[in-house]
């Protein structure tokens, strides 16, 4: 919110090097030969399927992306392992299960485990001998997972951890090995983490949840009675899960963000290939201005969230890469993922959302077909809805973003408030529109940086109200948060589209894209920020702030219509996603 940033600095998609477009194309690979026929089979719970897959995952090396090679990892960067989640989102179900098992299924073990849980478990993971899960979830602690009930005793003889509790929504459990579970030990206040077999003695399991969408995930609820833990099983320290719970959530989150891209990608392709091949009135429906506008608004949404994912993924590798010196790569990883715990829930809450928006218009473009479970589309939808719940809902994730905001404003991290006075001073001194700049770029960059400006004053604004009293007034968060993620993702496309052109290639319809979204982007801030004052403020001082949202919002105007037939235009011509 506070530092410009500038278009050599990121990194953008079309800087995948060679081993990276070869990684992607072996997911792409194995997707089209072993999952995507096997879809209905995964759907219908068919015994030994999902393990299959993953063994002949394992085979090819793509569940060991991000461990070591000491560890029978291939020790790729955050970026590479991005570019797989992303590919792999487009597999439905299974996405689900290659993404729980190589990220929330054996990162813990990874980042958290001493050096025998690691050679123990790693190599086992990493190839697909072991499948993992994770259990944090219970009846009465979703959201608020340190709410859990689930408790650990230490036996008499000091061999063994004793489980009680239940689990639930534990995706994988079907036919896992190892489970990262959480507990209290004893009368402690906050949770330890433990690795559990899967045949330790105690430990049952339900039948499998029917569930809206991602049919083919495993997710059972698991009972723990009297199940016997190793004491060397207890990972990092007691007293230290929800820690790792937090930190593997962030890693969730912005690994979410990569994978809604695939599946986002996948249903655009099945929107406008229906879209060319179906006639009413006499004519292809894409020649059609309505369904123009529903593909280009679906392209907008999905170039937008792959330009914001990659450009923090890159950020996560350079602070590993600066921190290295210091400590391991493990524990700077861990300190990256805290680094952009902004980032991540900002990735989460905006991809989801605008995969749920591509999936919601890929139906209706299909019509009644789309409603028809013999098309794809329809699947789609169904599985779209949980990523707005899971990692943390929606909401959670929100609060996180301005929460964390102001907690790092608080200890000076950024000039939050000090900035925001800035603009409030010069509040009367404001006439006219306030960008102007000719020049193409200038004119974006000097929008974004009025639409920052919009946010730092409101959110001075709110904390000059409300004080320590603001995380009362979740309404006026989310009015905050929804600024500062649709600011981030407006400025991640400019740095993107900037860059391309900036290395000689072809930006016209990108340029249509930026126009578009940064145009929408401002009546978006226009709205929170005026919702917000007109929530704590009145008379002169509401007039006074309603001025200077109007100031920092003001665009030029853009001609929405052409540019989003523009972009409708390239992706029908090429009828694929080519953007």
């Amino acid at each position: 919110m506070v530092k410009a940033m500038e278009a050599e600095d990121v990194f953008i998609p079309e800087e995948f090097d060679e081993e990276q477009i070869m990684i992607a194309e072996t997911c792409r690979d194995f997707l089209d030969s072993e999952v995507m026929p096997n879809i209905d089979r995964l759907e219908s719970h068919e015994e030994g399927l999902p393990r299959s897959l993953l063994d002949k995952a394992g085979e090819l090396g793509l569940l060991g992306i991000s461990i070591p090679e000491e560890y029978e990892g291939f020790g790729q960067s955050f970026v590479t392992s991005m570019l797989a989640s992303e590919v792999t989102g487009s597999a439905y179900s299974f996405a689900v299960i290659f993404s729980c098992h190589t990220g929330i299924g054996t990162l813990p073990i990874l980042f958290y485990g001493n050096e025998q849980q690691k050679k123990k478990y790693l190599p086992k993971l990493a190839t697909g001998e072991y499948i993992g899960a994770y259990c944090l979830t219970e009846p009465n602690a979703g959201s608020d997972a340190n709410a859990g009930k689930t408790q650990a005793t230490l036996s008499e003889d000091g061999k063994y951890y004793i489980l009680n509790g239940q689990k639930m929504w534990i995706t994988n459990s079907g036919f896992a090995d190892v489970f990262i579970v959480y507990a209290k030990i004893d009368n402690d206040r906050v949770l330890s983490a433990f690795i559990v077999e899967r045949d330790y003695p105690g430990i049952k399991f339900n039948p499998e949840e029917k569930k809206m969408g991602i049919k083919g995930s495993s997710t059972r609820q698991i009972f723990f009675e009297n199940c016997k833990v190793p004491v060397e099983n207890l990972l990092w320290s007691r007293g230290k899960g929800f820690r790792i719970a937090l930190d593997i959530l962030h890693m969730g989150r912005i690994k979410l963000g990569g994978n809604v891209i695939g599946a986002a990608k996948m249903a655009i392709e099945q929107s406008v290939n229906y879209a060319n091949d179906r006639k009413q009135f006499g004519q292809l429906i894409s020649s059609f201005g309505s369904i123009k506008y529903k593909l280009a608004e679906q392209v907008i949404r999905t170039f937008a969230n792959e330009s914001a994912v990659y450009r923090a993924s890159r950020n996560v590798d350079e602070y590993i890469a600066a921190k290295e010196n210091e400590m391991t790569r493990e524990e700077a990883t861990v300190k990256a993922f805290e680094e952009y715990a902004i980032e991540a829930a900002i990735l989460k809450v905006y991809g989801s959302e605008a995969l749920d928006y591509v999936v919601d218009e890929g139906v209706q473009i299909h019509g009644g077909m789309g409603y028809s479970s013999e098309m794809p589309i329809e699947r789609g939808y169904r599985d779209s809805r949980i990523n707005r719940i899971f990692e943390g809902t929606n909401e959670i994730n929100r609060l996180i973003t301005i929460d964390t905001i102001i907690k790092r404003g608080r200890k000076h991290e950024y000039d939050l408030l000090g900035k925001g006075q800035e603009v409030i001073d010069s509040l009367k001194e404001l006439n006219g529109c306030g960008c102007c700049e000719e020049d193409y770029y200038e004119n974006k960059k000097a929008t974004v940086e009025n639409l920052k400006k919009a946010g730092l004053m409101v959110m001075k604004a709110a904390f000059d109200e409300f004080s320590r009293k603001l995380v009362n007034e979740q309404e006026i968060l989310n009015n905050l948060s929804n600024i500062i993620m649709d600011i981030y993702v407006a400025e991640s496309v400019l740095l993107r589209v900037k860059k391309k052109e900036d290395t000689g290639q072809d930006v016209m319809t990108h340029k249509d894209i930026l126009d578009v979204l940064l145009y929408d982007t401002a009546s978006l801030v226009r709205k929170e920020a005026i919702d917000a004052i007109n929530s704590f403020t009145e008379g002169s001082q509401q007039e006074l702030f309603a001025k200077g949202v109007e100031y920092f919002t003001c665009v030029k105007p853009v001609n929405v219509k052409e540019a989003r037939r523009r972009i409708a235009d390239m992706l029908i011509e090429e009828n694929k996603y080519c953007f």
